[in-house]
């Protein structure tokens, strides 16, 4: 029985929005849950998928917070 923890900062694919969509939830659940049963033949009625999504402020990345982390790349620095 496979269990699959996806985590995703809480920010916006879209200009305005602070989440992931549920119609982008969904697709995830889906396509992670087809994969499974494609790959490794595990049926989907025994796939758990759980999608956290994480304040930006609590995700961390190469030693610093992940805001930090994307300018000093954004600026050339990483």
């Amino acid at each position: 029985m496979p269990f699959v923890n996806i985590k995703v900062t809480r920010e916006g694919a879209a200009p305005g929005r602070s989440s992931v969509a549920p119609e982008e939830k969904a697709a995830l659940i889906k396509g992670v849950s087809e994969l499974l049963l494609h790959v490794l033949d595990k049926p989907l009625d025994s796939t758990f998928v759980v999608i956290d999504e994480v304040e930006m402020e609590n995700w961390g990345w190469g030693g610093l917070p992940a805001a930090e982390f994307r300018r000093q790349r954004a600026a050339g620095k990483s």
